[in-house]
């Protein structure tokens, strides 16, 4: 049955429009897992609440601007891994008329996908960077321009899913008809939901053996959690697919051409009629469980027109509380126009988002953005670039316009910049053009800024909310093989501007460059880039877990610094406590100090002294996690107190209670998904429960199985070669972080050990 849910949506009483007097307050939590977060929960909030303002910001439009939202969408495709999204992203640019042939991911013909650049996406057969590109679609006698983002389907490289859906305001989530909701599938619907994005999902892979589009259906309201229903049904299956069927308005769909150009329409198939009328039926019942129209007609025991179920479609699907499903082959160019069409039937477009920016000017009280030509330009930054021109930046405009020749201005630095050069990009191709208008996504060269920076046009001061950057997990040390060592900084410097989650440190201690990531094949993909594009040859290390350190009780500090050394000395005395900050992976350093007893000058060099501290923790000198210091009393000499005193004195105090606060090492925690023929499964039982990995899901399917465990990064190296042994090399994986959990005991003396040795060696 189903469940009525009502939301009356009050009306604002104040004669000012309240989307622009009275800002809406949303707010968010940190989980456990420790990851950078820079304002991405600031993001999350009710659609009821997105409605209200949108209606009345809606009546502030011209109608320039109307006509050109209506005709617009931004949207993404994701996936999981192989699941055909790339392939699928081809055929929605042949059957737009974007590109003239279709070809093949892992460049079999030669060429390759358009969207996959880079030559080490043709050779792995996999998409490493998000790759923009725009087209336009026809329905109805009417022209739709579609930004369109394809993103890579591996958990290495999520930055590149978080910054395309951080600008989208839709997405196209392409699902295994075969393997149904995998791991990544579960990853990216996180990261949809964490933007706020509607999404329409396409079951690929209809014409496999296996096939199970209403398996695959069931996977997604019951392991996503969203309630999703069928549009289509297919006619034939596996090898014998021929089409599908619309069951909304009842019509077969087939496609005729070499490369299956022309959809053709038929008559429902007489042995279909009842899959049909059966799979119409919970489409209505699923609608009227989330949209009031359809629940008030369900409850009349009515049918809903074609025309309301359309309706309540759209309205439930920008809600993102329904997720409308279509299937097909893009492989056997099965079905791919249906879903534009779908796209533009039930996606958003950029007037009907919400999207929101903190004014700097006053105390970062949120705003609502206007997406109106006549709004002064606000645009964000959300992807930087090597090209042979210089530093190319992507831009989504959110108001106003960006013109070529303008200027901006950078809000977090403050300095204002010309726009020499403005593009479209297809690709790794780009189509100059002299502006852009609110909702559109363009690029330009020659602006120094960095990845979720916010760019106006001088007269706001408004910032928007960046992107989510999960936390490096993996390290290893790097050496060029040659001298050449401005080439290996300029990569390295290169490779950190344009990807957050790639992080470069030098180790004074062991005199080496190391560098860290999402995985091995993260850092396996940089170390190759190095080569290619910088002819530097490297030697890398062995792989490193990247710890962290944190403490279980508060621990109180009384610690004074004093050097002599003839002539002006040190001293500087700090009192306090230091304390494990609840359900937070930041670290947070406060001052209480009474009558002025400690300088503000020399409190800005403890402030110094504690994040210095933290970055290299007292075990073994990995980063401080969860760790609050209070700093509540002091003292100073007259003469011999200076910032490098109280800096000094903050650091020692912070060692001194940290160790006697019981500190613990942290390890990553991964999720580990195994997916294999059945008759392997006991075999991978026996490997995870080797590593100690707690299972978490077990799903059997006709042919192969799938489990879910939870496991330490630190048993996992070699795991792809222990894998391919145990099932005769039939077996698939995927890591991804999950949190981090303390170490056994044995394994923090261990490492404690390995550290203190380390050190009295450099002695």
């Amino acid at each position: 049955m189903f469940m009525l849910r009502r939301t009356a949506l009050g009306a604002s009483n104040t004669s000012r429009p309240f989307w622009r007097s009275k800002p809406l307050q949303f707010g968010g939590k940190h989980g456990f897992a420790a990851h950078r977060q820079i304002h991405a929960s600031s993001i999350l909030r009710t659609y009821e609440e997105e409605k209200a303002v949108l209606d009345e910001m809606a009546v502030t439009l011209t109608d320039e601007d109307r006509a050109t939202s209506r005709g617009l969408r931004n949207i993404g495709i994701s996936a999981h891994i192989d699941s055909g999204k790339t392939t699928f992203t081809e055929r929605v640019l042949f059957y737009t008329g974007r590109i003239k042939a279709i070809h093949e991911v892992r460049g079999r013909d030669n060429v390759g996908a358009k969207m996959d650049s880079m030559d080490l996406e043709r050779e792995k057969g996999i998409t490493i960077q998000s790759a923009a590109t725009y087209c336009s679609w026809d329905k109805d006698g009417q022209q739709y321009r579609f930004n369109l983002i394809d993103t890579p389907g591996h958990i290495d490289f999520t930055i590149e899913v978080e910054r395309a859906l951080r600008v989208l305001d839709g997405a196209v989530l392409v699902v295994c008809a075969v393997s149904g909701v995998q791991s990544q599938t579960v990853t990216v619907d996180r990261q949809m939901r964490r933007y706020n994005v509607p999404r329409v999902t396409f079951i690929n892979k209809m014409d496999r053996m296996g096939a199970n589009p209403f398996k695959a259906i069931e996977q997604i309201n019951k392991k996503l959690k969203t309630p999703a229903a069928a549009l289509q049904v297919p006619i034939g299956s596996e090898s014998d697919l021929k089409g599908v069927v619309n069951i909304i308005d009842r019509v077969a769909l087939y496609n005729e051409g070499v490369k299956g150009q022309q959809i053709v329409t038929g008559p429902v198939p007489l042995e279909l009629n009842e899959l049909v009328e059966e799979r119409r039926a919970m489409l209505i019942e699923t609608l009227a469980d989330v949209d009031d129209e359809i629940a008030e007609i369900f409850l009349e025991e009515q049918t809903p027109s074609v025309e309301q179920i359309k309706a309540a479609i759209r309205r439930a699907t920008i809600a993102r509380k329904f997720t409308p499903v279509l299937m097909g082959s893009a492989l056997a160019n099965r079905s791919v126009q249906p879903v534009l069409d779908a796209i533009v039937d039930y996606l958003p477009n950029p007037s009907e988002v919400l999207n929101t920016a903190l004014d700097v000017s006053n105390n970062e009280s949120k705003v609502n953005l206007v997406p109106s030509v006549k709004e002064p330009f606000v645009g964000l930054a959300f992807k930087l670039e090597e090209g042979k021109y210089g530093q190319l930046t992507y831009i989504r405009v959110y108001q106003g316009r960006l013109k070529k020749g303008g200027y901006i201005t950078n809000v977090k630095t403050g300095k204002k910049v010309k726009v020499s050069r403005l593009v479209r990009m297809h690709s790794n191709d780009m189509e100059d053009v002299d502006e852009v208008g609110s909702g559109e996504i363009c690029a330009t060269f020659g602006i120094d800024c960095a990845s979720g920076d916010t760019f106006t046009d001088g007269t706001l001061n408004f910032s928007m909310s960046s992107m989510y950057v999960p936390d490096a997990v993996i390290s290893l040390s790097i050496t060029p093989t040659t001298r050449d060592s401005t080439n290996f900084s300029k990569a390295l410097n290169r490779f950190q501007k344009e990807d957050p989650t790639f992080r470069v440190r030098f180790d004074a201690e062991s005199k080496e460059t190391v560098i860290s990531g999402m995985g091995e094949l993260h850092l396996e993909i940089y170390v190759e880039r190095m080569k290619r594009e910088y002819n530097v040859d490297c030697v890398t290390g062995k792989p490193q877990v990247s710890y962290r350190e944190s403490i279980t009780i508060p621990a109180e500090f009384d610690y004074t610094h004093k050097k002599q050394s003839g002539g002006a000395g040190q001293y500087g005395r700090v009192m306090g406590s230091l304390s494990p900050l609840e359900g937070s992976n930041g670290n947070k350093f406060e001052t209480a100090i009474v009558g002025g007893r400690i300088p503000d000058k020399y409190l800005a060099a403890c402030g110094k002294g504690f994040e210095e501290a933290c970055e290299k923790g007292p075990l073994i000198g990995h980063r401080v996690l969860s760790a609050h210091m209070l700093i509540n009393d002091g003292a100073i000499h007259a003469v011999d107190s200076n910032e490098l005193a109280f800096k000094t004195a903050t650091m020692a105090a912070f060692k001194q209670a940290f160790l006697e606060a019981k500190p613990v090492i942290l390890e990553p925690v991964m999720t580990v998904t195994v997916t294999a023929p059945n008759e392997f499964q006991g075999n991978v039982i026996s490997l995870l429960n080797k590593l100690q990995a707690v299972i978490q899901d077990t799903e059997n399917g006709q042919d192969e199985f799938t489990i879910g465990a939870e496991c330490s990064l630190n048993t996992l190296f070699g795991f792809a070669t222990s894998l391919r042994s145990s099932t005769q090399g039939k077996g698939e994986f995927s890591l991804e972080f999950k949190h981090y959990s303390p170490t056994s005991p044995h394994l923090q003396k261990q490492l404690i050990a390995e550290f203190e040795k380390k050190q009295q060696q450099k002695k």
